[in-house]
């Protein structure tokens, strides 16, 4: 038997197509045309909406139950899609297949549940045998449709007309600017949903603990070690009683807050800084006051602030240790770049030969600096 030989088209041979080969310069202007034929579909779809769209919102707003969204096929998956954005957004709402509602899973729509359809047609075979379930129930039933005067349509308690459209590429079959329509539809209801629930970022933080959005907007007193953990003595001792006093077991953090009589935070020093000086021979530093070696006035973030705006920081800076002190100055706790990394994914993995170099790691970059923070 002869093997067939299954290659990939090279760069520089044309793809064959039904009306002959399709050169590169053909493929992409081809694929600008099919973006451009659904962009125009979204922004004429921004241009019809109108008061039903306000409804469809009030509706949903106020659902004592679930969104619970259908559709079959490609419309099918939009709705899954948008399933998962409501939720995500804090409306409750799950996906109900069409076809597999009629052998048990009506069980799923409870009393106070809506249902949102999509089906370009509106004539769905699948989705007109749940019409009569539906309004036995009593659901009401909002549809996202490109006909009103669909069964679909009639049936609905609110439409959102999708409008005439035609769909994108040569053959102008497969669906592209509906699904598109559908999509941003979908995004624009539950977004406004959102919007109208006075839905704040820690909402999206309570929802997303887990991935860069959640760690993005996680707040820097999340991670922190608190000041019961930190270092923290006056300016005016001496660097040998700062180490002397402040001697504790466990994990320390590498550097030392410095506060004034009011105990605002005035500066950091660090290990690295001790280290400094005894390798310098200053040995008749470690009985000057600590404020005289000092970093004075360091980077600093406060509380409330995200932790992505400190990871920027510690990568732009270079720094291993961020202080975090509250509206009057005062110290709260300590960032320090190994309880960051700590909060990395687990799947993120530093290979050992690198550990000397750069990383590039998800969220930002660290690169091996000095444990000195200095401006």
């Amino acid at each position: 038997m002869l093997s067939q030989r299954h290659e990939r088209p090279s760069a520089s041979r044309p793809i064959a197509g039904p009306a002959g080969p399709l050169h590169r310069f053909s493929q992409l202007r081809e694929a600008q045309s099919i973006l451009r034929a659904e962009g125009q579909a979204i922004l004429a779809l921004a241009s019809r909406l109108d008061e039903r769209f306000c409804d469809a919102v009030e509706r949903i707003h106020h659902c004592e139950g679930n969104v619970i969204t259908c559709g079959i096929g490609k419309a099918g998956l939009i709705a899954q899609k948008v399933t998962a954005t409501f939720a995500s957004l804090g409306t409750p709402s799950h996906f109900l297949h069409p076809a597999e509602a009629m052998h048990g899973d009506l069980g799923r729509i409870q009393p106070r549940d809506l249902v949102l359809a999509f089906s370009f047609s509106g004539a769905s075979e699948e989705i007109i045998r749940l019409l009569p379930s539906l309004r036995d129930f009593g659901t009401p039933l909002l549809a996202v449709t490109s006909r009103p005067e669909s069964p679909l349509g009639r049936a609905a308690t609110v439409v959102l007309d999708l409008g005439p459209l035609q769909e994108a590429g040569s053959l102008g079959l497969a669906p592209s600017t509906s699904t598109a329509a559908m999509l941003a539809l979908g995004d624009a209801l539950a977004l406004v949903v959102s919007q109208s629930r006075g839905f704040t970022p820690a909402d999206f933080v309570r929802f997303h603990p887990g991935g860069s959005l959640g760690r993005k907007l996680t707040m820097v007193e999340e991670i922190m070690r608190p000041r019961s953990e930190c270092r923290v003595a006056p300016q005016h001792l001496t660097v040998r009683q700062v180490f002397v006093q402040l001697s504790r077991p466990g994990r320390r953090t590498g550097a030392i807050m410095l506060v004034d009589e009011q105990d605002r935070l005035t500066g950091l020093f660090t290990d690295s800084d001790l280290a400094r000086l005894l390798e310098h021979q200053r040995g008749e530093a470690l009985d000057e006051p600590i404020d005289q070696v000092m970093t004075r006035s360091p980077k600093t973030v406060r509380q409330g602030d995200s932790l992505e705006d400190a990871i920027q920081l510690l990568a732009g800076r270079k720094l291993s240790e961020l202080p975090v002190i509250d509206a009057q100055g005062s110290p709260r706790g300590m960032i320090d770049i190994t309880d960051v990394v700590a909060h990395l994914p687990r799947e993120t993995h530093v290979p050992q030969e690198t550990q000397d170099n750069p990383v590039t790691l998800p969220l930002f970059a660290v690169e091996d600096a000095p444990r000195t923070p200095r401006p």
